[in-house]
């Protein structure tokens, strides 16, 4: 446990420096985080929050948002991403500290610049009382939600959207109102996403389920694909999808995508279907495949 919390804390401090950096090297704010800290002091305020014609977040996003609301920009950004990443790393290390070379994946790297959400909503996989971090960014977090969720994790799902309803009774309606400002494409409906459905071949396991659920989402950039790193398990199928995935980081870094197609089109072929390749290769349970190669 120890060893677990040193890590975690290390690499928490380390994100958190190293985004911080970068969003005042590049005069970001606190990117995309800025929206439910922009959310939060419109509600401290007593103004509307959809007011902004880009506030995209519902509104639990801004109860997150609150404890940042007195900081600079930049530096609640970093520690944002530098908490999220530290309760990842002690979930993930949870079941081994192979689980951490998830931190090597791109999209982990991607959402450096933007201070994203994916990975406290890849914690929450791991910690019920985070759950409600799902609610946040829902095209994410209803995969992780509908295959994660317990008891408690729902009673802090309820407890946070009703709050959420006290304070703004119309939230989800001015929500609604805001998706055509989306841009967005939806992995298996994506050439060669149709593919994906070949996961069905192995119902049976949470991970192919997880899989179609997060294939049905609509997302917009590489970042949204870090809880897919949920599905492999073993330090062999982390080390190769990991791998796979910087193809994207190659192909941004030479090429500026014309469209959300052009991006879910590289996803899919970087992360997507390396997926499918764990999901349908793996033999046996992969709960003892990942213990046996921490071995």
């Amino acid at each position: 446990m120890r060893q677990r919390i040193f890590i975690s804390a290390t690499i928490g401090t380390a994100s958190g420096v190293f985004c911080w950096f970068l969003l005042a090297h590049f005069h970001q704010g606190a990117a995309d985080f800025g929206w439910s800290i922009a959310a939060a002091r419109d509600l401290l305020a007593h103004r509307d929050p959809y007011a902004a014609p880009m506030q995209l977040y519902p509104l639990p996003s801004a109860l997150f948002g609150l404890p940042f609301v007195w900081m600079r920009p930049e530096l609640a950004g970093g520690i944002f991403y530098g908490i999220s990443s530290g309760l990842m790393a002690f979930g993930l290390s949870r079941y081994g500290c192979h689980r951490l070379l998830v931190f090597m994946a791109y999209p982990y790297w991607a959402g450096f610049l933007t201070a994203q959400w994916p990975p406290l909503i890849l914690a929450s996989a791991f910690f019920p009382l985070l759950l409600p971090a799902t609610l946040a960014k829902p095209q994410l977090g209803i995969p992780v939600f509908l295959t994660r969720m317990t008891r408690l994790g729902v009673f802090a799902c309820l407890v946070v959207l009703i709050l959420s309803l006290l304070l703004v009774p119309r939230w989800p309606f001015l929500w609604i109102s805001h998706f055509h400002n989306y841009a967005r494409f939806i992995p298996l409906l994506v050439l060669p996403g149709p593919l994906l459905l070949l996961a069905l071949r192995k119902y049976r396991d949470p991970s192919a389920i997880f899989l179609l659920l997060m294939s049905l989402m609509p997302q917009r950039w590489f970042y949204d694909m870090l809880t897919l790193w949920l599905i492999p398990k073993s330090r062999r199928e982390i080390v190769w999808t990991a791998f796979a995935s910087w193809g994207a980081g190659i192909w941004r870094w030479y090429h500026i995508p014309h469209s959300v197609t052009e991006v879910g089109r590289v996803a899919v072929l970087t992360m997507y279907l390396p997926m499918l390749g764990v999901v349908l290769m793996r033999k046996g349970d992969p709960d003892n495949q990942s213990a046996q190669s921490r071995a």
